[in-house]
C-alpha cells in the first residue's frame, strides 16, 4: 500500500500533529519533534509521548507512515570543529526524541562544505556524524535527503549520497528520502515517464533502490538544472506532472511514507486524493 501524507504542524506540542494529518485524509505525515530554527528544546515530557503514541493509534499511523525532520540549523558536515559538535549533539538528539515517540526513522539534509573544505572531507565527516549517532541511539534510521545543490550543500548527485551510505557502518539504519523538486534542480530530469524510468534506474544503479525510505512530493519553481530549491504545487511550475503518475505506480515506493511539502496548504486534501486517483488498479 502506498502512504501519501503532508508535513503537517505540531504547533502545541507533538501530540497533535496526527489529529493534523487525518484532517486531511493523510495516511503518512512529516513533523518537527522539536522548534526547527532553534538549537535546543525542552525535553519531550512523558505526557506528551503518551499522547503522541495514543494519537498515532486511534488514526492509525504506524512507524512506517511517519517521517520526522530534524532541525535546519544542523550541519553534519560542517568544516569548524565546534559548530560541528553542536550539530552532531543536536543531531543525536532528534534521533533520540524520535526514539522516545516510537519512530523508525529521522529525515535529514546531508551538510554543506562551505567552501572551506573538499566535498570529498565534508562526505567523510557527514558519514562519521551519522556513524556518532547512530552509536548513541537503537532502532531510528537516518534517512538522507536529496538537495537541490543550492550554494554549498551536498547531497545533489546520486554518487554523493552513494559516497555518505558506504562511510556508514551499520547500513540496515541509513536511507535516502527522495525529493521530487529537489531532484530535478539537481538536473535529473522527471517530466515525462521516460526520464522518469532513466532518472530511477541511475539511482539504483548508484545508489540502490533498497536504500529508499521515503519520498517528498513537490513541484518546482525553478527550471530542470537549476540548483535552486523552490517547491510549487503539484499541478503548477517546470516540473509536470508525469513524475507522480511514475512514482503512484512504481514498486519502490509501496511502503515508504509519501510527504506533499507543497507551497499551498490548503490544498493538501486536493492534492492528496488525486495522487491517490493516478495508482493504476
Amino acid at each position: 500500500m502506498r502512504t501519501i501524507g503532508a508535513h503537517v504542524s505540531a504547533s502545541g506540542g507533538v501530540e497533535n500533529a496526527p489529529a493534523n494529518a487525518a484532517a486531511i485524509g493523510a495516511r503518512a505525515f512529516a513533523l518537527f519533534t522539536k522548534n526547527q530554527r532553534r538549537w535546543q528544546a525542552k525535553p519531550l515530557t512523558t505526557e506528551s509521548i503518551d499522547r503522541f503514541k495514543s494519537a498515532c493509534e486511534a488514526h492509525g499511523y504506524g512507524p512506517d507512515q511517519i517521517l520526522p525532520h530534524d532541525s535546519y540549523l544542523i550541519n553534519l558536515g560542517h568544516p569548524d570543529p565546534d559548530a560541528l559538535l553542536r550539530s552532531r549533539d543536536a543531531f543525536i538528539d532528534e534521533m533520540q526524541r524520535c526514539m522516545q515517540l516510537g519512530l523508525n526513522r529521522l529525515n535529514f539534509h546531508p551538510g554543506s562544505h562551505l567552501r572551506q573544505v573538499s566535498e570529498t572531507h565534508c562526505l567523510r565527516t557527514i558519514a562519521e556524524s551519522i556513524n556518532l549517532a547512530l552509536d548513541q541511539t537503537q532502532g531510528v534510521m537516518a534517512v538522507i535527503e536529496n538537495t537541490a545543490g543550492q550554494g554549498s550543500n551536498l547531497g545533489h548527485r546520486f554518487e554523493q549520497l552513494a559516497e555518505i551510505i558506504e562511510g556508514v557502518e551499520d547500513k540496515s539504519r541509513v536511507g535516502v528520502c527522495l525529493d521530487t523538486c529537489h531532484t530535478f534542480a539537481a538536473g535529473y530530469d522527471l517530466r515525462t515517464e521516460a526520464a522518469c524510468e532513466a532518472t530511477f534506474d541511475e539511482f539504483d544503479r548508484i545508489v540502490g533502490l533498497n536504500y529508499l525510505q521515503g519520498m517528498h512530493l513537490n513541484g518546482s519553481k525553478s527550471p530542470l538544472g537549476s540548483r535552486v530549491d523552490r517547491h510549487h504545487t503539484l499541478d503548477q511550475g517546470e516540473l509536470g506532472t508525469a513524475v507522480f503518475a511514475f512514482l503512484m505506480n512504481h514498486p519502490s515506493t509501496v511502503g515508504i511514507p509519501m510527504v506533499l511539502e507543497t507551497i499551498d496548504s490548503s490544498r493538501w486534501a486536493e492534492e492528496i486524493q488525486w495522487l491517490y486517483s493516478l495508482e493504476r488498479k
